[in-house]
């Protein structure tokens, strides 16, 4: 596995580099945008891989990722890899405006629309037909040329990941994935669907994010911060499968009830130990690392993202964290 981390900013980043991190990602929010952070990461590093994990699919049109990522070819030419995720029903209805219904379907599309774009030639028409994008466009100027960037969904429930497995070149794991979802729910769910393509066009990367908060000095302080990211996560009813899964229901019902009246402190508590050790990388670096030791079969085989938590964290203690978990890398194999 490639250690990899969230974009922790231009300082933090390029010592990254240079201590051994292989791979940089770049969320999105309300208040930073996927790829103004990659074309960040790519002026600032020389050799990691770089790109969205994720970018909202529907916050754009194909041609929009897809141009956004032949300008950062340009600068990091086979460093990229391109992963959309359908977001939330309330963030695409609410926040961005866009149609909501089918999420599954529409991103499989989106995802066939984008690959038009990446792969068109110079001198041909850029085709594609599907369900929700329509594409013919006569591009006269001399700017295209075919690239092989990997386009990866964030597969999280069973359909998702099958899609993923489908039309996409891998998936991007959640931060609150354990071994059992990897392997009972998500990696099943990508073979099936990777079992109705071209053995010779699929592709199964896999890259995640991992909740890791690490702090020698104040290994307390760093494992309420997961706590909370993890009941933060948890207040989405889209993780109720995962939460079945696990036996977890009524743990979440209290940090749900805690959320709505701003109790981040009782979500905290709501986390029990067993959801902790099983989707979280905190406390001290000796815990760190054996808790890495012990998820050996619930990390990513290609990319693990270390993670720092953000609910409730300043930049500041972010980046100390980022910082902190340079300390696990050889902790994990690296898939080099």
């Amino acid at each position: 596995m490639r250690f990899g981390m969230p974009w922790p900013g231009r300082d933090v980043g390029r010592e990254a580099e240079q201590a051994g991190v292989g791979a940089f990602c770049a969320g999105e929010f309300v208040d930073h945008d996927s790829y103004l952070t990659v074309a960040e990461i790519v002026a600032n590093t020389e050799r990691a891989l770089a790109g969205p994990a994720i970018a909202y699919a529907f916050a754009r049109t194909p041609y929009a990722h897809a141009t956004a990522m032949r300008q950062l070819h340009a600068q990091a030419p086979g460093r990229l890899f391109l992963g959309l995720g359908s977001a939330a029903f309330r963030i695409n209805r609410d926040w961005l405006g866009v149609p909501a219904e089918r999420p599954v379907a529409r991103i499989a599309d989106t995802v066939g629309a984008v690959r038009a774009w990446l792969h068109a030639e110079n001198g041909e028409r850029v085709r594609y037909t599907g369900e929700f994008h329509t594409l013919d466009a006569d591009v006269r100027a001399p700017v295209l040329g075919r690239l092989d960037i990997p386009v990866l969904l964030a597969g999280f429930n069973t359909r998702m990941a099958a899609t993923a497995g489908r039309v996409a070149d891998g998936v991007i794991g959640h931060g609150l994935f354990t071994a059992s979802w990897w392997n009972e729910v998500v990696r099943p769910g990508v073979e099936r669907g990777a079992s109705e393509r071209d053995p010779a066009e699929a592709r199964s990367l896999e890259h995640g994010w991992i909740i890791t908060a690490v702090d020698d000095s104040a290994p307390e302080r760093a494992v309420a911060d997961a706590r909370r990211m993890i009941a933060f996560y948890l207040t989405v009813k889209t993780y109720d499968p995962f939460v079945a899964h696990h036996g977890w229901e009524e743990p979440v019902e209290r940090l749900r009830a805690a959320f709505k009246v701003g109790d981040t402190d009782a979500m905290a508590r709501a986390v029990t130990d067993e959801m902790l050790t099983e989707i979280a990388v905190c406390g001290t670096t000796a815990d760190a690392k054996d808790a890495l030791a012990r998820r050996a079969d619930s990390l990513p085989r290609d990319v693990g993202y270390f993670a720092p938590p953000s609910f409730m964290v300043s930049r500041r203690r972010r980046a100390a964290y980022a910082a902190s978990s340079l300390a696990l890398i050889g902790a994990v194999p690296d898939s080099d």
